[in-house]
């Protein structure tokens, strides 16, 4: 009887969310790796999170870098390890406490702009642009479909056999999301915070500055999700994610002749506070 001999699972097949290759049948469906590692504090990488954040700002192509050679050790793009989500997460706690401090009437209205900045504006938001990132994306700038140059179909779990290897991976889509979400954080969360007393005034460099923070924290958001979708190889013609480029230039363009950004689009505003104290 001849030895029946199968390569290790951390090689064999195809990834998707879970960096895990699909387990036959009779295993049944196994809990993603994400998840597993979700409470598991000391096996997260905090200091690869940390210079992911300090590198988006100044050098948000060698985030993506580092998630080619993830690719070539652990043949999957995605990195099942929630430390930039839990550490984006902590921050936007601290800054939703000095929102509601400055602006919110009563410890409860704190509460409710914590919960909105952390689930809505982060993980939500974050959630849905990587849901619509996964189908549009894969099935518009992939590869393969005839007659459609640079494009391919792009269904939930992937095509079979060897198309796989070249499988945008749900994952992957989120792992970028919430790496464009940090400038975000930066401009509009941070550094608004803390000019909001000046930029909410009535004269048009509060305006201009104001607005331009803006401009700002949305180009670095494309920019970032242009270089994510750009690191994969097998995506053709991603320069088209720039697009929105053009409609932040011309809003911003049109915002100088009256309308103050931080003053309606602040994001303690979505929560239900209100900025009377800066205007």
């Amino acid at each position: 009887m001849n030895p029946h001999i199968t390569s290790p699972r951390q090689y064999g097949g195809p990834t998707t969310f879970s960096g895990m290759a699909p387990s036959s049948r009779s295993e049944g469906i196994r809990m993603p790796r994400f998840f597993k590692r979700l409470f598991k504090f000391p096996q997260m990488d905090f200091e690869m999170a940390v210079w992911e954040m300090s590198s988006l700002i100044v050098a948000p192509k060698k985030v993506f870098r580092s998630m080619y050679y993830h690719k070539q050790t652990k043949n999957t793009w995605h990195r099942p390890d929630p430390s930039f989500t839990y550490l984006l997460s902590f921050f936007l706690l601290l800054t939703s406490l000095a929102w509601g401090l400055a602006y919110a009437d009563g410890f409860s209205k704190t509460i409710r702009i914590t919960l909105v900045f952390v689930f809505v504006h982060f993980l939500a938001l974050s959630l849905a642009v990587s849901t619509a990132a996964y189908f549009l994306v894969g099935r518009l700038l992939g590869s393969g479909v005839p007659g459609l140059p640079g494009r391919r179909r792009q269904g939930l779990f992937g095509p079979p056999g060897d198309a796989a290897a070249e499988q945008l991976e749900f994952g992957y889509c989120f792992d970028v999301s919430i790496r464009a979400f940090f400038p975000v954080w930066v401009f509009l969360y941070v550094i608004q915070f803390l000019l909001m007393p000046v930029i909410a005034k009535d004269y048009w460099v509060s305006l201009f500055f104001g607005n331009s923070l803006y401009l700002i924290a949305y180009g670095y958001y494309t920019v970032i999700t242009f270089l994510g979708y750009n690191a994969l190889p097998f995506l053709h013609h991603t320069e088209l994610l720039l697009s929105p480029l053009v409609f932040l230039i011309a809003a911003w363009f049109t915002s100088l002749f009256g309308f103050n950004m931080p003053r309606h689009l602040a994001p303690v505003l979505w929560a239900g506070a209100s900025l009377r104290k800066a205007v």
